[in-house]
Formats: C-alpha cells, sequence, structure tokens
C-alpha cells in the first residue's frame, strides 16, 4: 500500500533505507553503553576492569561471527524476520543484565545474548539493505546507514552517562532496551525483503533482481569463507579492518571515557566528547559513501588509517593536558571513524559480485570484531597492569599505520568506482 501511495514521488528503497537507519540508529545503544557501566560496574561489584573487559570482548567476538550467518540467513529467510528476531534478542540480553549479581552473568547476558544479537544487526545489515535495495547511490547509502551508529552513539552517550551517574547503570540498561523494543513494530510493517516484494526493482537497476536464494544458509556462509580465503584481497581487507576494530569499537568505543576518567575527566564529559566523535562521524562516513561512489577505494582507505594513526598517536599526550590538542584528535579521529566501512564494503563488492559480496563483507567485518575484541580486552589488561593506557593508545596508532600500507595493495577484480558495478557476471 505504500508502495502504491508512494509510486511516482519516492522509490520504495528510501523508505527501506529509513527504516534500516531508524533501527541501526536505536542498536546502537548497544555500542554506546559498555564504556557507560564499565566505572558503575567496578564500584557496586569490585570487579576490574580486565574481567569486565572480558564480556565486552566477547559480545564484540560474536556481533563479528555472526554477520557472515546473519547475511546468509537474511538471503535465506528475509531481512524482516532476522531483524525482528535480532532487536528481540538484544532488547531481553539488556534488560536481564539489570538483575545479574555475579561475573558469569556479565559474560552471559552482556557477551552473549546481546552479541548474538547485537551480530545481526552489524555492518552486514547495511551492506545487505545497499545492495539488494540500490544501484545507483549505493556507497552513498551505505555511508549514511553506517553513520546510523554514530548518531545513535550521539544520542544515547550523554543520556547513558547521566542515568548511570544520576540514577544508576541499571536504568541505562533499560533505556537502551526500551528503545530497541519500540522500533520492532515499524521493522515489521515497512520493512520489505526485496524490491520484486512491492512490485519493483533496485533503485537505479535495469534488470530484475536475481533469484532469492533458498539453500542451507550456514553451507552458504561456510562456502562465502571458502571463496574468500582463496583470494589475496581477502586477508588484505581482513587484516585493515581487523586493525580498524582494534582501534575504534574495542579501544575508543570501551576505554575512552574510563581513560578520561583516569585524566580528572568527570564521566558525563567523557561520554559527551565521545558524542562528539560522533558528530564528525556522522560527517565523515556520509561523505566517505559519497566518494566511494566517485574515487579509487584503496587510496581512500589509505588516508584514512593514516589520519586515524596520526590522531591515536597524538591522543596520550594531550588527554586532560591540552584542550586545543583533544579537539584536534576529536576532529581527525571522528572524520573517519567509520569512514572505511563504504570503500571496504565497495571493494568486497568488486571483489566478489553483488550475490557473495555481503556474506563475504560478513567474514571480513568478523575479523573487525575479533580485532575489537582482542583490544578490549588487551586495553583493559594493560590498564590493570601498566596502571594507564598510553602504550595501548600508542600501540593502536602504528597499528592503523600498518593498515595504510595493507589496503594500497588490494587488488579488486572490477575497476573504479566499484559500488556502482556489480560484478556476479564478470
Amino acid at each position: 500500500m505504500i508502495a502504491r501511495a508512494t509510486a511516482g514521488r519516492l522509490h520504495y528503497a528510501w523508505i527501506v533505507g529509513a527504516v534500516t537507519f531508524v533501527t541501526l540508529l536505536a542498536a546502537a545503544g548497544t555500542r554506546a553503553t559498555p564504556g557507560v557501566l564499565i566505572v558503575p560496574l567496578q564500584g557496586e561489584f569490585g570487579w576490574n576492569r580486565a574481567e569486565i573487559s572480558g564480556a565486552v570482548s566477547i559480545n564484540l567476538i560474536l556481533f563479528g561471527l555472526i554477520g557472515p550467518f546473519a547475511a546468509a540467513f537474511m538471503a535465506r529467510f528475509g531481512i524482516r524476520r532476522v531483524v525482528v528476531a535480532a532487536l528481540i534478542t538484544i532488547a531481553t540480553g539488556v534488560a536481564l543484565t539489570t538483575q545479574m549479581t555475579s561475573l558469569w552473568q556479565l559474560y552471559l547476558l552482556w557477551g552473549v545474548v546481546v552479541g548474538v544479537g547485537a551480530g545481526c544487526m552489524a555492518s552486514v545489515l547495511a551492506a545487505v539493505v545497499a545492495n539488494r535495495w540500490f544501484v545507483a547511490r549505493r556507497g552513498l547509502v551505505v555511508g549514511v546507514l553506517t553513520a546510523a551508529g554514530a548518531t545513535g552513539q550521539l544520542i544515547f552517550l550523554p543520556v547513558l552517562a547521566r542515568e548511570a551517574v544520576g540514577v544508576g547503570w541499571r536504568w541505562a540498561s533499560l533505556t537502551v532496551a526500551g528503545a530497541i523494543l519500540v522500533v520492532i513494530p515499524l521493522v515489521a510493517f515497512l520493512l520489505r525483503d526485496r524490491p520484486a516484494d512491492v512490485g519493483l526493482r533496485a533503485y537505479g537497476a535495469t534488470e530484475a533482481d536475481p533469484p532469492a536464494v533458498t539453500g542451507n544458509p550456514v553451507a552458504a556462509a561456510l562456502e562465502g569463507l571458502r571463496l574468500g580465503a582463496r583470494s589475496g584481497s581477502f586477508w588484505l581487507l581482513a587484516g585493515s579492518f581487523f586493525i580498524c576494530g582494534a582501534t575504534t569499537n574495542g579501544l575508543i568505543g570501551t576505554h575512552l571515557i574510563p581513560a578520561s576518567v583516569d585524566h580528572g575527566i568527570a564521566e558525563v564529559t567523557a561520554a559527551s566528547l565521545l558524542a562528539v566523535i560522533g558528530v564528525f562521524d556522522i560527517v565523515g562516513t556520509v561523505a566517505s559513501g559519497w566518494l566511494t561512489d566517485r574515487f579509487d577505494s584503496r587510496w581512500l582507505l589509505f588516508w584514512y588509517y593514516g589520519l586515524r594513526g596520526l590522531a591515536l598517536l597524538l591522543l596520550p599526550f594531550v588527554l586532560g593536558s591540552s584542550f586545543f590538542g583533544l579537539i584536534v584528535f576529536i576532529v581527525f579521529y571522528g572524520l573517519d571513524w567509520v569512514a572505511t566501512v563504504p570503500p571496504t564494503v565497495a571493494l568486497a563488492t568488486a571483489t566478489f559480485g553483488k550475490q557473495k559480496g555481503p556474506v563475504i563483507f560478513g567474514w571480513i567485518f568478523a575479523s573487525h570484531q575479533f580485532g575489537a575484541a582482542m583490544a578490549a580486552f588487551a586495553a583493559g589488561a594493560l590498564r590493570t597492569w601498566l596502571g594507564d593506557y598510553q602504550v595501548t593508545f600508542i600501540s593502536a596508532g602504528l597499528l592503523c599505520l600498518v593498515a595504510s600500507g595493507l589496503v594500497i595493495r588490494i587488488i579488486p577484480l572490477v575497476r573504479q568506482p566499484p559500488a556502482l558495478v556489480d560484478t556476479a557476471a564478470a
């Protein structure tokens, strides 16, 4: 009915994109929560940062590992069913954390339950929606959908920090669960699996959609890994994205707030700093999507990782001591927080095609989350051992410079602009 009402004025792909954006925005609360909860959990239960970071690491590993299977399940059973099930799982896990009393419960609920649900809401969802519903403007759409995480961070972080400090961390958890429950009806009524479901072709397409996948989704995910593992470009993308995850979700997303507290910055103020990074991230990620449609993704990634590395090398010398230096870090780091996603998706599609690309990108994203998990735990352990984060920040900056060298060696099968080319028949 909505497709008929908007016919000739608005392609239904944009409605699907808007629903996906709102869904990813709500789910971003789960990404914002760990950094806010570390200090309150440490104070109430006496758990050290290494122990709490262990639960975050499990969450991040599953967040990535579920991705390729989620992409395969979306291909087999449809986007809507998978997303609704994921949202219910996340809301349940987050809400139940308010009742936990032992560390193993944190590992089970936040690590396993929320990690599995969030894995279906990862960047894989943005890749599947963009590849299935868009031919024109695909890179821009990936950029906008990826920016939903930054927008959610911008909205949630200050609110969650104030609640954690003012009325307790349990209210912060319930806020995240409530936000996720609100978007479930929106997904159920408006999200559609394929353009053919509403009698359309993908936006900008000149031919009909390929037939829906009918095979075993688990086998399809494993076949994607087998296909990708035979390509050198896959390992270069996976290696660089491993570093990307280690230097974003794992390190800054989890530990910037407690690191700021170590330097005398109030927790609410530190959460606001992370939210400001989210403001610049929105600009950078949308711009990255626009650039990905027009320029060589390898060189975009080269500059993104290089600038991020320089920003991280600066951070330990300005945190808590130089306001101007901290602003410089926020701007440069924020502009490419997840700006790496659109060109990475484009390179995966250019190398493996529109059909296989999302599943293989799921495995590349899994490496991103393995890097995030490693950094989340390692940073907490090093903080417990050394008493500060200086070595961790410097090491992360140097790793980003290594990533710049990796991405420039990628050789896509189809030349630029990869985001506009369907290589399935190439």
